[in-house]
């Protein structure tokens, strides 16, 4: 650590740039435009943010980091609110929602309050008047996130296109998450990988497992999710269900595994060798920089050009600047490819940690503005920290009061190019429906649009919204299932597995006759969350595809939705192992009978 101060001195890191001159000096394709939300002394550490259904930034300002408290002690974090009312790209006021807090790492807003990552507790602090002040203390919904985590706390709860709220957790610490006061065996064992949170059953699952320090989540315009990636590989497609390969360790959760699911980017953003020497050296910079990514964004706004929407942006903070990657379907899964570096900071004192885009497509970009990196754990410079907002061309003000808006505007909002305004509508109304107050005629006006609407995309948001407000009925999974698009059938798949009685579909013949792989994939993915009595129907319409024995996703998927059923019925293992066509199953089902 001595070794990159030091070199980060020689390199002329001692100052940083004042924050007027920073967005100046960033380097961007031809036609964007930087200019500086907020800068020091107005926000300092900002760890993490939020936008709200006004448009309005809510920032926590970690002041823990890195030395977190110790549970019951006094924290110094704090939530500030910004607004920029006239649109020009600047704040014009800031305001303490709250302070005192402890070990924040991330935030997400709904339901009436702040939901809170505070390692080793998930909070929600109430503002159900709305008026940015706290209601009343914040009440623990989970604990037992372990601080021994350091830098690979979990963090960044956001809302996904289901209505459940999904966050990332990193591999240094084992948690054995609950709601508080819980038993052991009542609790969820998880370290690296992706968790969601269900905000008005209270139910929290492990998603998936794996990667190393994931710090930033996002969905595509299909609902597929993506997560970004300190050390290793640095985005990974996440499937319910997954194990990722690690950076060391061994997955707690599952014995057997066998085999781990790659990384979906066919490249590195250093030179080759460890990736603890891809550290703030000149040799890795034409590469993107070094191994430390924090922030995505699939970037599905409607201010910038078209070109950009479904890429995939994550910060580099060794490389000081922002990266994107092409995302290209291949077989059930895709491959992120090599794009030019979106944004050069010129800035050594550049560590960007967030980016999203909101009301008016513009993107807001977070800077930590220090020397150090994840692993500086004596000092951090709690004096420093920038906001910058990223367009292109001629930006007309947008200002919003989602709430405000009656259900059937909001319902109209999911045909909105700029998904901002799709997610914050589907919030609101999952929040209405949960109060009961939602207007009888939003189901068929989703309908509508999943019946007739032409497009995958918004059928898709359509499917999503009946899902998260209870709408959603047998007779549309019918008629997804009849879909010519395979989105919507794979979506179907995920759907029907989440309603409370269960799936009751014709998933052996379905497996059997899909043609898609996306579509076969949501069948291997769901294995895991059938009752072990059903799972060998489905898989025997799955094992024996030949086509997919290539694929990235499916054999693995495959293999652990069955090993349960290997483990426990060797004879119809037996049967699985005769009629399958895929030689790593073949290979998988072997080892594990020759294992017991």
């Amino acid at each position: 650590m001595l070794t990159f101060i030091l070199a980060a001195l020689v390199q002329g890191q001692g100052a940083p740039v004042p924050p007027e001159e920073a967005p100046r000096r960033m380097t961007l394709p031809d036609g964007f435009r930087a200019t500086l939300f907020a800068g020091e002394p107005d926000v300092v550490q900002p760890m993490a943010f939020t936008i709200d259904d006004r448009g309005r930034l809510w920032v926590v300002e970690s002041f823990c980091y890195p030395n977190w408290s110790k549970p019951g002690e006094p924290g110094k974090d704090r939530i500030l609110i910004f607004e920029d009312s006239d649109g020009d790209g600047r704040f014009d006021s800031r305001k303490v929602f709250a302070e005192k807090l402890a070990n924040v790492s991330g935030l997400a807003l709904g339901f009436g309050g702040v939901w809170l990552c505070a390692t080793p507790y998930f909070l929600f602090l109430p503002d159900r008047d709305g008026d940015d002040r706290p209601d009343a203390a914040p009440e623990v919904m989970l604990d037992g996130w372990d601080l021994k985590a350091k830098h690979n706390v979990f963090t960044k709860p956001v809302w996904g296109p289901d209505g459940w709220l999904y966050g990332c957790n990193g591999i240094l610490s084992n948690s054995k998450v609950g709601k508080p006061g819980a038993p052991d065996a009542e609790r969820v064992s998880f370290n690296c990988g992706v968790w969601r949170f269900h905000p008005v059953r209270r139910a929290f699952e492990a998603v998936a497992h794996g990667t190393t320090n994931p710090w930033g989540i996002d969905w595509d315009d299909w609902g597929q999710m993506f997560i970004t990636n300190c050390v290793i590989k640095h985005v990974w497609h996440v499937v319910p269900g997954a194990h990722f390969e690690r950076m060391f360790g061994q997955d707690v959760t599952a014995p057997n595994l066998y085999g781990l699911i790659p990384s979906i980017a066919d490249h590195l953003h250093w030179a080759g060798g460890k990736w603890q020497d891809a550290r703030g050296q000149e040799k890795h910079s034409e590469f993107g920089g070094g191994h430390a990514h924090v922030g995505a964004m699939v970037y599905l706004g409607d201010n910038w050009p078209d070109r950009y929407r479904t890429r995939v942006f994550t910060a580099n903070l060794h490389g000081n600047r922002i990266q994107n990657d092409v995302l290209e379907r291949k077989g059930s899964s895709y491959v992120a490819r090599h794009e030019k570096d979106f944004l050069l900071a010129n800035d050594s004192w550049f560590r960007g940690l967030d980016l999203q885009y909101g009301p008016d497509g513009g993107v807001y970009v977070t800077d930590w503005s220090d020397t150090g990196e994840c692993h500086d754990y004596d000092k951090a410079d709690a004096a420093n920290g920038r906001i910058h907002k990223i367009t292109y061309g001629d930006v007309k003000p947008v200002r919003v009061d989602l709430a405000k808006l009656d259900d059937l505007e909001l319902v109209k909002l999911h045909l909105h190019k700029n998904d901002w305004f799709v997610r914050h509508a589907r919030r609101l109304l999952q929040e209405r429906a949960a109060a009961g107050t939602i207007r009888a005629d939003v189901a068929p006006a989703l309908r509508a649009i999943l019946v007739e609407n032409g497009d995958a995309t918004r059928k898709l948001r359509a499917l999503w919204t009946l899902h998260a407000t209870s709408g959603l009925t047998r007779a549309d999974l019918d008629r997804c299932w009849d879909s010519g698009q395979e989105h919507v059938r794979a979506w179907a798949v995920q759907l029907a597995l989440e309603r409370p009685d269960g799936p009751q579909l014709p998933w052996a013949a379905r497996a059997r006759e899909e043609t898609s792989p996306v579509v076969r994939l949501a069948f291997a993915s769901g294995l895991q969350r059938l009752p072990p009595a059903e799972r060998r129907a489905v898989a025997e319409g799955l094992i024996g595809r030949a086509e997919d024995a290539e694929d990235a996703y499916l054999p693995l998927m495959i293999w652990y939705g069955i090993e349960p059923l290997v483990g426990a019925k060797p004879e119809e293992a037996a049967d699985l192992l005769a009629k399958t066509k895929i030689p790593l199953l073949r290979q998988f089902i072997a080892r594990r009978l020759a294992s017991k």
